[in-house]
């Protein structure tokens, strides 16, 4: 990885960090530390709420932020609710490294049909060391995966549905999987699917919504590891928000509010609504395949 060699224990380079034992994870990062373009205002005004901080460390980290895909949400900010604590830089994201891990194995996994067994070796030795990273710094011991501050050394106390993406890459201990499918049913359940995290902000990556990608991602992992009486009830519940939706609306929509009184349409976020959508598509269609009457 790009940085990976010139690092030192407890430090980071660009997408990469080093931990104390040597251990290589990845971070969200971007190479710019200025607003960004679509959102200039709104990030020079975020900036100036934290005073105390300069102003390219709040750009850098809200950018790490959108490319994260999850812009944005609690799990950023240092103190769960506030963007303008935001310190994406700082966390080592389970999502990102579960889906670098599912690389990394099918990159090995091209590399046999290519009969290339120097490069089978290879990735599959970066991704058995990344496995063991995983379930060494993006294990909870409340009882799930999630993400890691390498800058306090300390895991991120906060449950979201990025927990179940090392059981969709296959990266999870199956003790562990168990054990976090228990606690995402009891935390993240909700009528009208999996809620994306515990907290309710104004960001549009956190409760009350929930998102198509984020019930697949589940539904398959669940799957893998053998909880289907999990994995059932949160696409049938995730099915029928969406239906409600369009025989209320006779529209699909980017993302949808799972519990409480306005389940519908979900909202937060820098942007309204939008209309569509790809990915609520595709996951519907399947789920259709799967549960549809």
């Amino acid at each position: 990885m790009q940085g990976a060699g010139a690092l030192k224990p407890g430090d980071a380079a660009r997408n990469v960090v080093m931990l104390l034992d040597h251990t290589v994870l990845n971070r969200y990062w971007d190479a710019s530390d200025t607003p960004r373009d679509e959102s200039y205002l709104e990030d020079v005004t975020t900036a100036k709420q934290v005073p105390g901080r300069a102003p390219n460390e709040v750009y850098r980290d809200l950018r790490a932020a959108a490319e994260s895909g999850w812009d944005f949400s609690s799990r950023w900010f240092g103190d769960n609710m506030t963007l303008a604590t935001i310190r994406t830089t700082s966390i080592i994201p389970v999502d990102l490294n579960s889906l670098m891990f599912h690389l990394e194995t099918t990159i090995a996994r091209g590399c046999g049909e290519a009969r290339d067994f120097g490069c089978v070796a290879q990735f599959i030795g970066h991704a058995a060391k990344r496995a063991v990273g995983i379930n060494k710094y993006l294990w909870n011991d409340k009882g799930y995966y999630g993400d890691y501050d390498w800058r306090l050394a300390k895991p991120r106390d906060n449950v979201s549905a990025a927990a179940l993406y090392p059981l969709f890459a296959g990266a999870a201990w199956p003790e562990r999987a168990h054990r976090t499918a228990r606690a995402v049913e009891a935390q993240l359940l909700k009528p009208g699917g999996l809620a994306t995290t515990t907290y309710t902000t104004t960001q549009q990556w956190d409760a009350p919504n929930g998102w198509a990608p984020l019930h697949w991602i589940a539904i398959e992992g669940l799957k893998r590891y053998g909880r289907s009486e999990l994995s059932q009830p949160i696409g049938m519940r995730f099915l029928a928000d969406v239906k409600n939706v369009y025989a209320k609306q006779q529209k699909l929509v980017e993302k949808y509010v799972v519990e409480g009184a306005g389940t519908g349409g979900g909202g937060g976020g820098e942007y309204p609504l939008q209309d569509g959508f790809g990915w609520t598509n595709g996951v519907t269609l399947k789920l259709l395949d799967l549960y549809g009457e």
